[in-house]
């Protein structure tokens, strides 16, 4: 996501129309499983298509979500803020929002994909440079933080699962790596920041003991601080399923570094391991990710290929042959159903 500023700008170019309209076909309720994920971050769809963006293959309009399962995609990422509308939030139009999502999730379910939800708690971006608390957090004191942290998370499954489009996988913060919901839960305050991570966590369990949770850090080639922070979290008792680790080569080394580092994670920790975000060296990350020792969950999830860092779609919405056919290859070499 360290793109993100690149892939606004790209928004405000294109002219303002109608909302591609959609129709989802009827949901099916429950949980899909795959043992090798090849997924992709589309929180940025709504807002594209808000503004009259179409997707095309070989020169036929389709949906996106089917473009991306055409060519071996098999689950499907979305953040959400806690009220991007507000004075400091993402956007006015409250893009990435509850509404917005369960539309999204509709989708996602009418195609068999998989579905994660990445849980910001903030309304705005939150990464290792940020942590923002929600505006209307902001004067919480810590057992109210963990009481809104439970609730919101609850609130929004219950929503979803209401329409039958429960996350198969859920992120408890995004990119935590320096702690989440600031100054409250930083890295100088570890057992604070694990007993947020437990209160999300609860949130999930209350709602569906099934949905796999993650742990999402963003030191992709980083050993040494990927190590620090997962033994600080599990010798607090923080119980999660998945690690996931963002990779951009501009601040996580070069590829070799995240193959050492998710073998060693792959190999001395229990969950499994995978790539939670990237966008560069396509080949690379995958060919690591799904040749990690062991018979664990094994994967990636490009981070907005739709339009940031090194989409697989051009600016008007055209695949890029040269990019997403690398996905289908990637299908059969490492047998993704």
């Amino acid at each position: 996501m360290f793109y993100r500023f690149a892939a606004i700008a790209g928004l405000c170019i294109i002219g303002v129309t109608a909302i591609l309209a959609f129709k989802p076909a009827p949901v099916k309720s429950g949980h899909v499983h795959f043992d090798k994920i090849i997924g992709a971050d589309i929180s940025f769809l709504p807002q594209l298509e808000a503004y009259g963006r179409k997707f095309y293959d070989k020169g036929q309009e389709k949906d996106m979500l089917q473009i991306l399962k055409d060519h071996g995609f098999n689950y499907i990422r979305l953040r959400i803020f806690n009220n991007p509308a507000a004075d400091s939030g993402y956007s006015k139009k409250g893009f990435c929002d509850l509404e917005g999502t369960k539309k999204m999730a509709l989708r996602i379910k009418a195609t068999g994909m998989g579905f994660l939800l990445d849980f910001h708690y903030s309304d705005n971006w939150a990464d290792p440079g940020k942590q923002h608390k929600p505006a209307a957090w902001k004067n919480a004191n810590y057992q109210q933080l963990q009481d809104s942290l439970t609730t919101f998370t609850r609130n929004t499954l219950l929503a979803l699962k209401a329409q039958g489009t429960l996350p198969d996988m859920v992120q408890v913060g995004n990119e935590i790596n320096h702690g989440m919901l600031w100054p409250d839960g930083g890295t100088k305050h570890m057992d604070t920041l694990a007993s947020f991570f437990k209160a999300g966590i609860a949130g999930v369990k209350s709602v569906d003991k099934s949905i796999k949770i993650m742990l999402h850090i963003a030191c992709g080639g980083q050993n040494g601080e990927s190590r620090y922070f997962i033994d600080n979290m599990l010798k607090r008792g923080v119980k999660f399923d998945i690690i996931g680790e963002s990779y951009y080569p501009e601040w996580h080394h070069t590829p070799d570094s995240l193959k050492r580092n998710l073998t060693d994670l792959t190999t001395r920790y229990k969950q499994d391991v995978i790539v939670a975000e990237y966008t560069r060296h396509k080949q690379e990350v995958n060919d690591i990710a799904f040749s990690l020792p062991g018979n664990k969950l094994k994967g990636t999830f490009i981070w907005e290929p739709i339009n940031t860092g090194e989409p697989v779609f051009d600016r008007k919405g055209n695949t890029i042959d040269s990019l997403i056919n690398i996905y289908p290859a990637i299908k059969e070499k490492y047998n993704v159903r």
